[in-house]
């Protein structure tokens, strides 16, 4: 970026900015900011710190104890006691960085203007999960209390009919399984953390549906909808029949999820009850 494709200042900016001045401490809009996410030079957009290395050092400014590899430069201050922190791509007085004051492992603190930054939010790519279990409701209800689960709904998967309704896979006509689709953040829950819970939710043995419901409709099935997924599906199997298990879970591939009439989406936080069909016990 030349020049000429600075951002535009605003004189406060350009007071710290260009002239090297200092705003206020505690003013800053940065200061008391833990999103995840990249903080950027204010005036050339170059990314210098990540989210992760910001800690609290209680000095009035956003506080970094690293920057992004190459992102910002030291020299030294005019007045000979300290060292100035640049943005190493257009010059962007930054802050000041110290060293041996203990705040972090790594015993640095880049002392800088949140006028000089901005932010960029990291963006949660969500994933999906798709498992059938038996009664969806008890199913659900497990899933959705689970840190990293964004959000659930239950319906049918798996079968032929379009927008089959509760009573027709009832009836065992659809080829389709009462299931749930799980809606999850990767960064706070993984795939094989989900799949362990499926596994640990209902009795994967059994081969003609989920406790009292018997059906076609009730069997247990895992579905994956990539490669990463199916392979730890057996990986978990494989550990299960070297335990004694007779796993009769079946995999399938994901395909259309058709979502549940309304009255059976989060059954039992709507009723105030527990399942009486599913329990969890540790396995893993």
């Amino acid at each position: 970026m030349g020049k000429s494709n600075y951002n535009k200042l605003t004189p406060e900016e350009e007071y710290v900015i260009i002239h090297k001045g200092t705003e206020k401490p505690f003013s800053g809009k940065y200061y008391n900011h833990y999103e995840k996410g990249t903080y950027v030079c204010k005036r050339c957009n170059a990314p210098l710190y990540k989210s992760e290395s910001k800690f609290d050092s209680g000095c009035g400014w956003p506080s970094f104890d690293d920057e992004i590899p190459g992102a910002v430069k030291r020299q030294p201050d005019p007045d000979g006691l300290r060292t100035e922190i640049i943005c190493s791509n257009c010059g962007a007085h930054l802050g000041h960085v110290f060293e041996g004051e203990r705040f972090t492992e790594k015993n640095t603190r880049h002392c800088v203007n949140s006028i000089s930054l901005s932010f960029i939010p990291h963006i949660v790519e969500y994933k999906k999960a798709i498992f059938a279990a038996g009664c969806f409701w008890g199913v659900e209800y497990y899933f959705s209390k689970t840190k990293g689960v964004v959000k659930t709904q239950v319906g049918y998967t798996g079968g032929y009919k379009e927008n089959p309704t509760y009573e027709e896979v009832c009836s065992g006509n659809t080829g389709h399984y009462e299931a749930i689709e799980i809606t999850y953040n990767p960064g706070e829950i993984s795939f094989e953390e989900l799949a362990k819970l499926f596994f640990e939710i209902h009795d994967f043995t059994q081969t003609n549906g989920q406790g009292p419901d018997i059906g076609e409709q009730y069997l247990s099935v895992a579905f994956f909808f990539d490669d990463e997924q199916k392979q730890i599906l057996e990986n978990i199997i494989n550990l299960l029949t070297s335990k004694g298990y007779k796993v009769a879970t079946k995999l399938k591939p994901a395909n259309t999820f058709w979502i549940a009439e309304d009255y059976h989406q989060n059954y039992y936080e709507k009723k105030g009850a527990k399942p009486y069909c599913h329990f969890r016990r540790k396995i893993f």
